[in-house]
């Protein structure tokens, strides 16, 4: 029989093929990258907010300690010792039902189109693969799309499209879409960090640390939205202590002087000029001249693989229709989200599923334990099991903020839903 062929051997596919085992039906795992889990080796410096119990697998836990293996069960690990200590053994215990340098280009049903309807369901999936040998087709039962939004971050430029001058400065290395490594390349320079998330937290937070040993560095923190709203979190209403304590740090180090908080800056251009990188704002403000801009926007989803796979998205998030019902941040005013499973991750197209932070779209929050739930659930629908893939084994952590109740550009105080507002700060006037 054919196998399932899934997507991306970062943690959410690995753990599928996992489950799959362990229902006796035979995974094929497709990675691009050159090793287990290559995006996150991008960002192996960053330290999780999640505990090491909470970043591993039930499936694959029970497949690995079946050769001996034993969980680390305590501390926050960084990217690097994720793969190291968790996902690269789990890998290797899969062995050759993970392909490496298998880039997908094409998914669709064999002989038929996306317009044909007769006899579509009967036939199986077809996959197209680049290999360094060449170009190859595997016939898939099904497809677990855990591919992720890694390689699609969001541009800088406030309408969702590359700002004037933004693909020069990213080509010359002055602006980048990941969380820098930060060491002393950063002292006595002048960091801008664009974004409103959990990464754009820790890059501030990281960042701060070199200011306060060299008080030469500079740090503009930037946000589109014209208040604070829930940039710093939940604090101790966090369920998940060390993202609450992430965003307390972020901002006291705003509160310190550390780092210039600079909000209702919707970027427009970015320019080079003697050396340095100017951002521009479309009312006309400019920053001061930057040494280095660092664009953490959040990531969107890559759908051009799929063109021939019938998929119901939402348009605004470009998420399955039913997973953006529940975190949509334009709708979704409390911190808490629930569960996904294989109902609400289904397409017109039978036996296709998107699985892991691209199930999510272009909303953020997205948790490994989340991914978790999902391929249990999936898995046990492609299995036949449809109690279990309708059962819900998990509750997700909440946030202990609000977020999205209201409109984009709002009065802070109009804020509150679930909880109370967080408290506002003193914010240095934006730069003229």
């Amino acid at each position: 029989m054919d196998p399932v062929v899934i997507v991306g051997a970062g943690p959410q596919g690995l753990a599928a093929a996992a489950h799959l085992l362990e229902r006796d039906v035979e995974p094929l795992v497709l990675e691009a990258g050159p090793g287990p889990a290559a995006a996150v080796h991008e960002w192996a410096h960053v330290r999780l907010f999640s505990p090491w119990p909470e970043l591993i697998d039930g499936a694959s836990r029970r497949l690995l300690e079946g050769a001996g293996w034993s969980a680390p069960d305590q501390g926050y690990p960084t990217g690097g010792q994720w793969v190291s200590e968790y996902l690269a053994p789990l890998a290797a215990a899969l062995g050759n039902r993970v392909r490496y340098s298998a880039h997908v280009v094409g998914v669709g049903r064999k002989g038929r189109d996306l317009s044909v309807d007769s006899g579509r369901e009967d036939q199986p999936f077809v996959v197209h693969i680049e290999t360094p040998e060449g170009e190859e087709r595997i016939e898939a039962r099904a497809v677990i799309d855990a591919s992720g939004t890694w390689s699609s971050p969001n541009p800088a430029g406030a309408d969702g499209l590359s700002a004037l001058g933004e693909r020069d400065a990213a080509a010359s290395g002055m602006l980048t879409y990941r969380i820098p490594d930060v060491d002393s390349r950063c002292s006595g320079r002048h960091t801008v960090v664009i974004g409103n998330g959990h990464s754009a937290a820790t890059a501030v937070a990281n960042l701060a640390r070199v200011a306060r040993r060299d008080r030469t560095t500079r740090i503009t923190w930037v946000l589109r939205r014209g208040q604070v709203g829930d940039t710093f979190g939940g604090g101790q209403a966090d369920e998940l202590p060390e993202r609450g304590a992430l965003g307390q740090r972020a901002k006291r180090a705003v509160e310190s002087g550390l780092v210039r908080l600079v909000t209702g800056f919707r970027t427009d251009r970015i320019d080079m000029v003697d050396g340095s990188v100017i951002v521009s704002a479309e009312d006309g403000r400019r920053l001061d001249p930057a040494d280095h801009v660092v664009a953490l926007t959040g990531f969107r989803p890559d759908h051009s693989f799929l063109s021939e796979v019938r998929l119901e998205l939402d348009l605004r998030l470009q998420a399955p229709r039913r997973v953006a019902m529940e975190v949509d941040p334009n709708i979704h005013s409390c911190g808490s989200v629930a569960a996904t499973g294989a109902t609400d991750l289904a397409h017109p197209e039978p036996g296709f599923y998107i699985v892991g932070a691209k199930s999510y779209g272009r909303a953020p929050t997205f948790l490994a334990l989340t991914g978790f739930e999902q391929v249990r659930s999936v898995v046990a629908k492609l299995a036949g099991d449809d109690a279990a893939a309708e059962r819900v084994e998990l509750d997700l952590p909440d946030t202990g903020v609000c977020g999205g109740a209201g409109l984009f550009d709002e009065p802070e105080q109009a804020v509150g839903c679930c909880t109370s507002a967080p408290q506002p700060i003193s914010l240095e006037p934006a730069a003229g």
